[in-house]
Formats: structure tokens, C-alpha cells, sequence
């Protein structure tokens, strides 16, 4: 998950194979898989066979499904790379310049560490075609579920997690004072704001890490990530989807109802204990609110509903749901047994039910994996919460795509800085949107206000 569990820290790249140990950036230009070439671009040769050895490169949370592959293929010989789990880094995209020069030493599969990362991955023509190496597995998914993996006419990933929002609430709370839980966007502000005043120091959200774009103005179907055609953006905060966003978000940190912190933040599971409602992925729940920020079981909730903007059809965002891609540039034993590693991480019970922390995106690996965290009985009511999971999904606008900008980045260099700096929203909404634009160009696109 960070993917969708967004895990940070500090970069690192060391190998887990079977002890830790450095690898070098030199090193890794000669090593990684032992491909020499691909078929997909013209800037590489011939696709290789180095007879089954294959490398994987993966961000520590998924260090676990290479580990749990390992085990149950002993028959396969696998090089385990631990790589920067950083959501928004530039550092595995630089090693991949380097590979893409060398034409050799591109890892024959990765997590990537950010979604946005399979944007530059496919246009180098790194990402294998999914829809024609892997079929089967690309038919185990609703069409929804693998939406961001279908670039320029091909499924160019496999997704881990379903990773949509639902609105988390602190049920106990919401009980003993007398709250009722909001149906729209509008009534979550409103109740926001009146929390903000009623209880200060308690929040409603944050604003502070690099989801937060996705968590309201995905939700929001704002334009920010539209690709019109492989050269061509939308991007237009004045849309007025953007704009009832905006001006949701005005009120709502002028209240003080959002905390300036990220999710990730050192501080935030001390700021988690405040949190009495906010939009948020499905896997907030096991893995921030249990396991990260430890918040006490039989308190916090998902709304049945969700939240609507017109009072009608619930729309919410979404936050990571990691992304698998394979190397074009393989073929014969060596893509065999990356084909059988990308089957074993998005659809083995071994890693999606056992160990996982995040909704299966691989429907098949669903409802076993709430089962198992039904047993768990953390919320306040746990069947009614694990039964909003899967609906989710189908909240969430599907027009959004990764592209080679990254706008939960841009988001914390001006919206989150900025707040956090006492800046007001309107100064932070117009450094976002000028920022973004400028990115979006720097990158190569043109854009556009409207389709």
C-alpha cells in the first residue's frame, strides 16, 4: 500500500535475499536482471533469457510477498531488492535512465514505489503488456480495480490493493456526542467545523501528505490528472468540481478542522488520536488506525454511504493501491518465472490473504482476506465496516491517471508547506495550481482546460 501504505523513510537499496547488504548504484547499472536488451523500444536490442534467475525490486511493506514467493518457489532463483519506498522519490526512475543507457540491469519485476511511477515506466517501454503475457490475471480484476493500469491501449501494471475511500469516524465518540454520521460533502464540513469549535484540538482530516490531493479532489473528479492523449493533460482548477473542493477545503482549515500533518508524519499517531472523522483508504484501518497509531479497538467505524456531492451516488478518492510492473526486455525461462512471480503477488492467498494488510484488488482474493479481518473484531462494528470495502471501488471517478508529474508532490511543496507555514488556502490553492502547470509542461505535455 503506500503504495497504499506509504510507508517513508529514508532511501535506501540493500538486497534481502538472504542477509542485508549495500548494493551501490554502479553496482546495481551491472546487475539487477541479467537482461541486455528489449523488444519494446528502439533504443534497446534483443530480449534475454539468463536461463530463470530473476531479480525483483520491492519498497519494504512488500519485502514480505517476496519472501512468502521465495518459500513457496524454491525451484525459482530469485535476487530480492530492497528499494526507496518513498511516495513522489526520483531515485528508482534515475536508476532506470541508467539501465534504459547501459540496455541492461532492469529489474525483471517491481513494486513501484510510487503509482505515478508507471507512467515514465511504460513510455520507456520498461512495462511488459499484461493484457497479452498475462491474461488470466488481468481478467481476475474488475475493470474499475485495474482502471490506472490501462495506458495507451494496454494493462501496463497489476495492481495490488483496492485502495478507495470511505469516511472513517470515531463511532464511540460520534455516540457520545450525540453526532450524526454525514452523507455528503457538504454535511462533513458542517460537522467539521462544528467539532473544530465544540472539542478544539480534535480534527476531521489531514492535509499534510501526499494523498490528501487524492482523498478531496479525486473525490471531487477535479481535473488534475486528465490524460486527454499521450501528450496532452487537463489540468483546470477552475473547473467547478475543483472549485467546490476548494472551497470546502477554505473552510474547513480556516475552522481548524484538519491537522497540517501528514498521515505519515513522526507526530501523526499522536494527532490520530484526535481524529474523529475523515475521508480515507480502506487500509487506514488495519494498517494506520491498528497497527501504526495502535488507536483503541471498538472505536472507529466506515460510514455505509460514503459521501455524495448532490446527495445522491456516494464519490470518493483514492489512495495508493500499489502497482506491479515486469520487464519487456525478458523472454523464455526468465519471463516464465516472472510471469509466475506476478501471478503469486497479486492473486496468492500465501501473500493477499496471509500477510497483506490492504484489500486485495484481485477479486478472487477479496472475500477471504475480509474473513480473516472479521476474525480480528478491531472495529466498532466489524461486519458492517469490512462489508463497505469492496462497494468502494466503485466510488471513485475513473478518469484520473498517473502521469509523469506527480501531484501529490506538488500538493506537499506548496498546500501542505504552506499551511503548515500559516499560509491561508487561497495563497496555498493558487501556488498548487501554478505549480502543477508549470510541472505537467516541464514534463513534456501540453495542457489543456478542457477536453
Amino acid at each position: 500500500m503506500k503504495t497504499s501504505l506509504g510507508v517513508h523513510g529514508k532511501s535506501r537499496l540493500s538486497s534481502v535475499t538472504t542477509a542485508v547488504a549495500t548494493l551501490s548504484i554502479a553496482g546495481l547499472v551491472l546487475s539487477g536482471c541479467s537482461s541486455a536488451g528489449g523488444a519494446t523500444t528502439s533504443s534497446t536490442g534483443s530480449q534475454t533469457d539468463s536461463g530463470g534467475k530473476i531479480t525483483v525490486w520491492v519498497d519494504a511493506p512488500r519485502v514480505p510477498a517476496a519472501d512468502a514467493f521465495k518459500t513457496a518457489h524454491p525451484e525459482i532463483p530469485i535476487n530480492i531488492v530492497q528499494i526507496d519506498s518513498t511516495v513522489g522519490a526520483t531515485t528508482t526512475q534515475q536508476r532506470f535512465a541508467q539501465f534504459d543507457a547501459a540496455k541492461k540491469g532492469w529489474p525483471d519485476a517491481i513494486f513501484f514505489p510510487s503509482n505515478d511511477d508507471v507512467a515514465w515506466a511504460s513510455k520507456t517501454g520498461y512495462t511488459a503488456n499484461m493484457s497479452t503475457d498475462t491474461p488470466d490475471l488481468v481478467a481476475g480484476y474488475t475493470k474499475t480495480a485495474l482502471a490506472s493500469c490501462y495506458i495507451d491501449g494496454a494493462y501496463r501494471c497489476l495492481r495490488n490493493d483496492a485502495a478507495p475511500d470511505v469516511l472513517w469516524y470515531n463511532a464511540a465518540l460520534f455516540k457520545q456526542w450525540g453526532y450524526t454520521v454525514p452523507k455528503t460533502w457538504a454535511e462533513y464540513t458542517s460537522l467539521a467545523v462544528t467539532i473544530a469549535k465544540d472539542h478544539p484540538g480534535y480534527i476531521s482530516g489531514f492535509t499534510g501528505d501526499a494523498y490528501a490531493p487524492n482523498r478531496y479532489l479525486w473525490a471531487s473528479d477535479c481535473p488534475t490528472n486528465v490524460s486527454v492523449n499521450p501528450t496532452t493533460v487537463q489540468i483546470n482548477l477552475q473547473d467547478p468540481k475543483c472549485t467546490r473542493a476548494e472551497s470546502m477545503l477554505s473552510t474547513l482549515t480556516a475552522a481548524k478542522a484538519l491537522s497540517t500533518d501528514g498521515i505519515f508524519d513522526a507526530d501523526a499517531a499522536k494527532v490520530g488520536q484526535k481524529l474523529v472523522m475523515s475521508p480515507g483508504a480502506v487500509w487506514w484501518g488495519d494498517y494506520l488506525f491498528q497497527q501504526t497509531w495502535k488507536l483503541p479497538a471498538k472505536t472507529m467505524q466506515a460510514s455505509p454511504t460514503g459521501l455524495s456531492w448532490d446527495g445522491t451516488t456516494a464519490q470518493m478518492g483514492d489512495e495508493g493501491g500499489g502497482l506491479w510492473g515486469m520487464s519487456s526486455h525478458i523472454t523464455g525461462k526468465e519471463l516464465a518465472n516472472a510471469e509466475t512471480f506476478m501471478k503469486f503477488v497479486v492473486s496468492d492467498p500465501a501473500w493477499q490473504v496471509k500477510l497483506s494488510t490492504g484489500l486485495p484488488a484481485f477479486t478472487a482474493m477479496q472475500q477471504p482476506w475480509l474473513t480473516k479481518q472479521a476474525s480480528n473484531d478491531f472495529y466498532y462494528d466489524t461486519a458492517a465496516t469490512l462489508a463497505t470495502f469492496a462497494p468502494a471501488i466503485n466510488t471513485v471517478p475513473n478518469d484520473y491517471s498517473y502521469l509523469l508529474y506527480d501531484t501529490g508532490g506538488e500538493w506537499t511543496s506548496t498546500v501542505a508547506k504552506d499551511l503548515a507555514g500559516g499560509k491561508d488556502f487561497a495563497t496555498a490553492w493558487t501556488d498548487f495550481g501554478t505549480d502543477l502547470v508549470a510541472k505537467a509542461k516541464a514534463a513534456g505535455y501540453t495542457v489543456v482546460t478542457t477536453k
